[in-house]
């Protein structure tokens, strides 16, 4: 049999693909991707058994649905699905995609249009940002005819709008997530930006280029494009993001001069293959890197107000208007916005077969027919050993978003991981809330094993400590394993004026708030450690709560924030390039990684002890014999050499530990912590 489900099939901006309603697809995410793979034909190059065109740009799929976000329309998934193998990503956008979810959005029923045209408000769900998208509906009926053009689509249609909100910074937390708008990987000087789309771009010229050379002929060089690989997996490493070889970003940027002032001439990587003609999201941050100074494609004119920029690509060119705030350091890009178009294909119903399932489509129904009731209550009541696990995907749910320490941990664990479950490990990067978001996401998950938890200090003692969340540490979660430690480290901007902590205390007692510190966010380790400290010290900082430890850690690089107690783990590289000066550790030893900085209680002052611990968990009522198993694999792996040197390089001690013992440590942590609440009278705003 094969299962059929909704289906409208669209060109949108220079791509093309199925577009869905959320609720047409499997709930669960396995079967989801499956019915994806399906669609598309993913499985061999030519995509001949689905509805791709063996190519990246038309093998992608938009999924579509009613926002959960405040003062947002619809939330839109784009998915990169593979060609000519099995695979769908989730992480990258599209923006061309993008300009095909408000007419779906609007003739699907899930905005009203207005007469005339309709903006829809978008809410990307891969990169957290928003989007007005503007779409021509005259009547209150979508319309796709018009005279607009863009270059690498035959014909004309109606115009369709796209202004990014905030892209910038949306997948690191940063604009120029190193600290630096320019940086030097391999002897080239490059810019590492995430604007819509994390991107490192290098200069045509110092690459041996012209810079208008054809897709097919930088992709015949090999040399080449092997160069550009290792430069990209540098970049994505000081990006924050970890190791980018199993990952599609940062995409690759060869530039050179435009045919004018306003223009600039780039060859956008996909990032193994040079792109046929440029994406929109690639587009925003080539544009991006142009309109500001101090990158390496930075344009003469750096004037403030509203500027149109033209991207020249293989196929033409895409005009990105920017509106740039401000002067030199200070300059930023408020909003990018351009004109796509789209057209609808074809609407009816998509048959998708049945062997790109792990499990029938009809479940498990045949089988319970055959079986006598007796017999199949005797397997219901069969000891949990019985169970078949895993048998799909492991996702391990990350509450930090990509490139900062925990995601580094985790990634670093699920890749030994997998293989001695016998199955692949995803990791799934939910930051927002200060971990509350992935932690209910993750205690509502079906307990069944296949959805593991990498928590730590903040999301199952310090957060749940400051405030009440929908989830309790403690009921709905159970303890997997410890993984390890790592100790809080105040670390400060090298150019503030100070020669150690205790001068920090006396010029803050002299001047309160002089300096401001910022921290992951409330309830957050880097927040209740300058808590701590300001308590103990008796004096007063200003915090800064950021959307996870890389942002902060960036800004604090910048000079935006002076002052952060981030965790040895995600503190140490930047300490050892320079970038930040290490003052003390807030624990009750020093690090043998840096054993010349003192703790704070040597400094003078006492009682801020923050040793950050990391562990996984599952949902509560996974079957003990699953919890047994991954508890298993866990200390296999954290007993593994090459696993206990790359943490302990990144100032990270690793100890396991059976299920009991961490859950007493968590209920212990948790204890501890309320404590503090009360004694400093913390709140969470």
């Amino acid at each position: 049999m094969q299962r059929m489900i909704p289906c409208v099939l669209m060109r949108a901006g220079t791509s093309r693909g199925p577009f869905f309603l959320r609720e047409w697809l499997p709930a669960d995410d396995t079967a989801r991707d499956e019915a994806l793979i399906g669609a598309i034909g993913a499985s061999d190059l030519l995509q001949v058994d689905g509805v791709g065109g063996g190519s990246t740009l038309t093998s992608k799929v938009a999924i579509v649905s009613r926002s959960s976000q405040p003062g947002c329309d619809v939330d839109y998934l784009f998915a990169q699905v593979g060609v000519g193998q099995k695979s769908v990503d989730t992480r990258p956008n599209c923006g061309n995609m993008l300009s095909g979810v408000a007419p779906f959005a609007i003739e699907q029923g899930l905005v009203p249009a207005h007469d005339g045209e309709t903006t829809v408000r978008v809410f990307n769900v891969n990169t957290r940002s928003r989007i007005d998208v503007t779409v021509q509906t005259p009547g209150r009926r979508v319309r796709y005819d018009g005279d607009t053009g863009i270059d690498g689509v035959a014909g004309t249609a109606a115009p369709i709008r796209l202004n990014f909100l905030d892209a910038w910074g949306a997948v690191t937390g940063s604009l120029f997530p190193t600290g630096h708008r320019i940086d030097t990987i391999d002897g080239i000087e490059v810019s590492c930006i995430d604007a819509a789309m994390p991107l490192v771009i290098l200069r045509a010229r110092d690459l041996g280029l012209s810079g208008r050379e054809s897709p097919a002929q930088l992709d015949a060089d090999t040399a080449l494009l092997a160069r550009i690989e290792a430069i990209r997996r540098a970049a994505g490493e000081a990006m924050g993001l970890g190791d980018v070889s199993g990952s599609v970003v940062p995409k690759p940027v060869i530039a050179s001069d435009g045919d004018g002032a306003d223009s600039i001439t780039s060859r956008y990587f996909t990032p193994r293959r040079c792109h046929a003609s440029h994406a929109v999201t690639g587009a925003i941050g080539v544009a991006t890197a142009f309109a500001l100074p101090g990158t390496v494609i930075s344009s003469g004119a750096r004037r403030p107000g509203v500027r149109s920029i033209a991207v020249l690509h293989p196929q033409g060119r895409i005009e990105v208007e920017v509106a740039v705030e401000g002067v030199g350091d200070e300059a930023r890009v408020q909003r990018a916005a351009l004109v796509r178009t789209a057209r609808k294909i074809l609407q009816g119903d998509l048959h998708l077969p049945p062997y790109v399932f792990s499990k029938d489509p009809e479940g498990d129904k045949p089988m319970k027919r055959l079986l006598a009731p007796a017999l199949a209550a005797a397997l219901a009541t069969a000891a949990p050993m019985a169970l078949a696990y895993p048998d799909k995907p492991i996702t391990i749910v990350v509450p930090t978003a990509p490139g900062g320490g925990n995601d580094a941990m985790a990634r670093i664990i699920g890749q030994k991981l997998g293989p001695l479950l016998g199955q692949t490990v995803i990791v799934d990067n939910r930051a927002g809330a200060n971990g509350a978001i992935a932690s209910e996401f993750a205690a509502r998950a079906t307990p069944d094993g296949h959805t593991i938890m990498f928590g730590y200090i903040a999301t199952h003692a310090m957060n749940p400590a400051l405030q009440k969340l929908r989830y309790d540490p403690v009921a709905d979660f159970a303890p997997v394993g410890l993984v390890g430690y790592s100790p809080t480290l105040m670390v400060a901007n090298t150019s503030v004026q100070i020669k150690d902590v205790k001068d920090l205390v006396a010029q803050l007692k002299a001047k309160p708030d002089r300096y401001t510190y910022a921290s992951a966010g409330n309830g957050t380790a880097p927040h209740f450690a300058a808590e701590l400290f300001k308590l103990n010290a008796g004096v007063v900082m200003l915090g800064v709560p950021y959307k996870g430890s890389a942002p902060a850690i960036t800004d604090t690089i910048g000079g935006q924030t002076q002052f952060m107690f981030p965790s040895l783990y995600t503190a140490l590289p930047h300490v050892k390039a320079g970038k930040l000066r290490a003052l003390a550790v807030a624990g009750p030893q020093r690090s043998a990684l840096l054993p010349d900085v003192p703790t704070l209680k040597e400094a003078g002052v006492d009682g801020v002890d923050v040793r950050q611990w990391y562990g996984f968990f599952v949902p509560a009522r996974t079957p003990r014999p699953i919890v047994e198993q991954i508890n298993k694999a866990l200390n296999k792996v954290l007993a593994d050499k090459e696993v206990v040197k790359r943490l302990a390089e990144h100032g990270a001690d690793v100890q396991a530990s059976t299920p009991e013992e961490f859950g007493a440590l968590v209920k212990s942590e948790l204890a501890k912590w309320k404590s503090v609440v009360q004694r400093a009278r913390l709140t969470a705003d």
